[in-house]
């Protein structure tokens, strides 16, 4: 689910297929407010060609029973706009290849949103996979609406993001009801120069959960 996993983000429209290739290495794997894991190794993988993009992306935790995750998404975007499909699949439950309606551990999720450069804007439902549920028991179509705010200061990149659950599902947050805002963040990164060359990227993020009141602190390195 990447705590601090790719987003969906603007990509201009290019002439050639382009690929990247990386890992991060956090602290723990806190996502949308929600602590999923300890110390982990997140990789990720993704080709692009012009403003289609395919990315892997994965978490595998240093804590032998911390549930791995593995997720594939097919997203567009052009300008400020995008839009995408997730496929999340958690090793906790059914095998990779289990899709039926009541036996898998895959979740689908749609997202779209726009990035006016000062202020990006996502929102996320799940609709198919293992969904949460609402107080009656049915499916929930769990959603999450993001806000995220990037802004320089002191030789830093930082970043403020508020995310909110604008419905109850038991997907997020225990199974709070209504609309909850769950995750009240600030981030920052920098570079470290380690040779004229090569540069380590450095990041650092607060968390706070106002529906579950859990604050966290997570430290990471990109490779």
């Amino acid at each position: 689910m990447a705590g601090l996993m790719m987003l969906p983000c603007a990509l201009r429209a290019q002439d050639k297929v382009e690929a990247g290739v990386g890992a991060d290495l956090v602290s723990g794997y806190i996502w949308r407010g929600q602590d999923l894991g300890g110390v982990s190794v997140q990789p990720a993988l993704s080709v692009s060609y012009k403003g289609f993009s395919l990315g892997a992306w994965g978490s595998v935790g240093f804590d032998a029973g911390q549930t791995k995750e593995f997720d594939l998404t097919l997203g567009y975007a052009t300008g400020g706009f995008s839009v995408s499909v997730t496929d999340y699949w958690f090793s906790n439950g059914a095998g990779y290849f289990h899709y039926g309606a009541h036996n898998t551990a895959h979740v689908f999720e749609a997202q779209v949103g726009y990035d006016f450069g000062f202020l990006a804007l996502n929102w996320y439902t799940n609709f198919a996979g293992a969904d949460g549920v609402t107080d009656d028991g049915d499916r929930a179509y769990s959603s999450y609406l993001a806000l995220s705010v990037p802004f320089r200061l002191a030789g830093l990149d930082w970043s403020v993001d508020v995310g909110a659950t604008p419905w109850a599902t038991s997907f997020y947050n225990n199974g709070a009801g209504g609309f909850e805002v769950c995750d009240i963040s600030l981030g920052a990164s920098k570079d470290l120069e380690i040779t004229d060359r090569y540069s380590l990227p450095l990041f650092a993020k607060a968390t706070w959960n106002p529906a579950t009141e859990g604050a966290y602190f997570v430290f990471g390195v990109s490779f």
